[in-house]
């Protein structure tokens, strides 16, 4: 039986928009170059709208001085999807994986949807699909929402679930071009607050069953050392 490819799970805290994107970039050159395994990033933004290549503008329903003066940046971005939010509370993963031999994009964004299904199910939270929508969902609200890049064989990107977020930042977009559906977070669900280590335990294990692969711990600072990450044992 083959030995599964090893992924780096690397919490990195809160981390600005553009130094997570820059980190991300890295990252997949470095993987497509042999030089570091698959890695899942996990992080908190602060504030911030992004809009994937299918955004409308008008889909952002603030002028840049109200947004500016909210203190929420915005960022044109290369990945799927229309304009969503990140910020703090809200568990922000980005797997930089080589899917050159796993597979395609399609069976690779469904795999992340099942993988956050299953992590909500370690909190009792029973979450679905909605057909021909992209997300993962709770009753009719969306919970957790999903937009990647592939480049060479490389995604990179991701998903974000909302834990403890503030669901006041989605009343000035139009959350991923729906109009009609609601956002919650699993702290709204469950009637209280969340602990963050929590979900990013249970996401790390989840994603490595949900990935086939053998996650291990990694632990490098934000100064993004220029050598290779160090692979601890799991």
């Amino acid at each position: 039986m083959p030995t599964p490819p090893v992924c780096q799970a690397a919490h990195v805290g809160i981390l600005e928009y553009q130094q997570a994107w820059d980190l991300q970039l890295r990252l997949a050159q470095e993987i497509r170059d042999g030089l570091r395994p698959n890695t899942l990033l996990m992080l908190e933004h602060p504030p911030v709208f992004t809009k994937g290549r299918l955004s409308k503008t008008d889909h952002v329903l603030l002028d840049p001085d109200a947004l500016q003066n909210k203190g929420i940046a915005i960022f044109d971005t290369d990945r799927g999807g229309q304009v969503t939010f990140h910020g703090p509370g809200q568990l922000v993963a980005y797997p930089v994986v080589n899917l050159k031999e796993w597979g395609g994009p399609v069976k690779y964004v469904r795999t992340l949807e099942r993988i956050i299904i299953d992590t909500l199910v370690d909190f009792d939270v029973t979450a679905s699909l909605v057909e021909g929508l992209t997300g993962v969902w709770v009753g009719d609200a969306k919970i957790a929402a999903i937009g990647v890049k592939i480049s060479r064989g490389v995604a990179y990107h991701g998903f974000a679930i909302n834990v403890n977020t503030d669901l006041n930042y989605y009343d000035y977009i139009v959350p991923c071009g729906i109009e009609d559906r609601p956002v919650t977070s699993l702290s709204k669900v469950l009637g209280g607050p969340v602990e963050m280590e929590q979900v990013r335990y249970s996401l790390t294990y989840h994603f490595g069953q949900g990935m086939d692969f053998k996650m291990v711990e990694a632990d490098f600072g934000l100064e993004l050392a220029e050598a290779p990450i160090a692979v601890s044992k799991p």
